[in-house]
């Protein structure tokens, strides 16, 4: 069942895919029926789910699903994961790959390989303060209050400690 993101409520269960590059007008305007249709459709065991999908800063799409109408199994997952690649095919983007890390630096979307972090931390590309979108967190509450949120507000703070030597 079709439930409107902003509906959803905070406790809601989350999934968070980042795309290598920014979805385009057009393709946005595609994905609108399909991403409707995929929460309208998406079964756990028989039983309907409260579910609804977006895409958020032209770079996400998120899946939200109310865990209190009935949780996600196994294979729901499963089908929601098969829906996801079905878009990186159809786009010829990426959406399964978690190596790249997002952040939002005056205004501007800035995706760093992981590997490069550090020397971005170093040369001042990424300070404490820039925002990162953790696309770990795992409620609508989280998504709403803290995404983007500090990079040394999340598990990159580390990043951030001073060297003791």
């Amino acid at each position: 069942m079709y439930v409107p993101f902003n509906e959803l409520p905070a406790s809601a269960r989350l999934w968070i895919y980042q795309a290598n590059r920014p979805f385009t007008d057009a393709e946005l305007v595609a994905l609108e029926p399909a991403l409707r249709k995929f929460a309208a459709d998406w079964t756990s065991h028989g039983r309907t789910l409260a579910a609804s999908a977006q895409i958020l800063h032209r770079q996400f799409l998120v899946i939200g699903l109310n865990e209190a109408v009935a949780d996600a199994s196994g294979c729901s997952i499963d089908a929601s994961v098969r829906f996801v690649r079905s878009i990186e095919e159809q786009l010829g983007l990426q959406l399964l790959d978690k190596s790249r890390l997002a952040f939002l630096a005056q205004e501007q979307l800035l995706l760093l390989d992981r590997r490069e972090l550090r020397a971005a931390v170093t040369a001042g590309r990424v300070q404490a303060t820039t925002l990162y979108f953790d696309n770990t967190i795992s409620t609508v509450g989280q998504l709403r209050t803290a995404w983007p949120a500090p990079a040394a507000s999340t598990w990159l703070a580390r990043y951030f400690q001073p060297v003791v030597s």
